[in-house]
């Protein structure tokens, strides 16, 4: 029997917004079983929006979710560091609207998590096993989620500039896997592209230490390439957090070509709908069910 997890004890990050550029402080909170993942506005007196596929409301450039006109924005890399380090369910206490993006990867809210430790519940860990092949088809975009026997991303990413081109990244997600290959990708930009984006209040908070930010040729940022591939590790970071809204261990193979978050969050809808796609049982694969929707539980510039 494979038991649901929660954080050992609080631990906070704080830092600027991505888009907003405000400051706030996360704290990553334990939380009983069959929770989640839940935001809790703490200047909002502790509003509360779960990470639910219900909740998202827009996906341009970054994961929003919305409750009764409460939004929490930017939410994908933290609920991909959750998801990745095997964290089933947490509180998660908010100061402002957004998240704070901190160095642009998840490598810092895994040293977070690690920081508080793990808890084992005392309820089985429940899985969403894909039966059959789904994809989401945008002109040359695309995301297909397809049976595994394993958790597995397959991200490819294609931009015409002479350090990115055409990148593949494929791992078998674990928690080993994912601190190690996974969370220390951070999210990119054009700088080509910032003026018009910061006239529509985004990414007023970018700077070179929280995005790789690329011009017309080079790399901009002081800190070289984590990986030859970090952009491609990116996006597979970024389709995990925005899966971790299953509320469940996902059992099968994303396959994803110049994808983003509005194609996530159109599989992830379609998934829920194709009642005969999949079907949910607890870790120890015993007493499967049908259909049924999960309880509870994306710079994001290119990223």
């Amino acid at each position: 029997m494979v038991y649901q997890t929660t954080l050992r004890r609080a631990v906070s990050v704080h830092g600027i917004g991505l888009h907003t550029g405000q400051e706030a402080e996360l704290t990553l909170c334990p939380a009983p079983p069959d929770t989640g993942y839940v935001f809790r506005r703490v200047d909002l007196n502790g509003f509360e929006v779960a990470a639910t596929p219900h909740h998202v409301a827009h996906v341009s450039y970054a994961t929003t979710l919305m409750r009764a006109g409460v939004m929490v924005s930017t939410v994908e890399h933290v609920l991909s560091a959750l998801y990745g380090c095997g964290i089933d369910n947490a509180i998660l206490d908010l100061t402002h609207c957004e998240v704070p993006i901190l160095d642009g990867s998840a490598r810092p809210f895994v040293a977070a998590i690690m920081a508080a430790g793990m808890l084992t519940l005392d309820r089985p860990r429940r899985t969403l096993r894909v039966e059959r092949r789904l994809e989401v088809v945008d002109g040359n975009r695309r995301i297909a989620v397809e049976p595994s026997d394993t958790f597995v991303v397959e991200s490819t990413i294609e931009f015409a500039h002479p350090c990115i081109g055409r990148q593949s990244f494929t791992g078998v997600i674990t928690p080993d896997a994912y601190c190690r290959d996974i969370a220390p990708a951070r999210t990119f930009g054009f700088l080509v592209e910032a003026e018009r984006l910061r006239k529509h209040g985004l990414v007023r908070g970018a700077t070179l230490e929280n995005a790789i930010v690329l011009d017309d040729q080079t790399i901009l940022s002081p800190e070289p390439l984590r990986f030859p591939d970090e952009f491609a590790r990116h996006k597979a970071l970024d389709i995990i957090g925005d899966f971790a809204l299953l509320g469940r261990r996902l059992q099968g193979r994303i396959v994803a070509e110049r994808s983003g978050h509005g194609l996530h969050a159109a599989l992830l809808r379609q998934l829920l709908r194709e009642a005969t796609a999949w079907t949910s049982e607890a870790a120890t694969a015993s007493a499967t069910t049908r259909a049924g929707q999960p309880r509870a539980a994306a710079l994001a510039v290119h990223g």
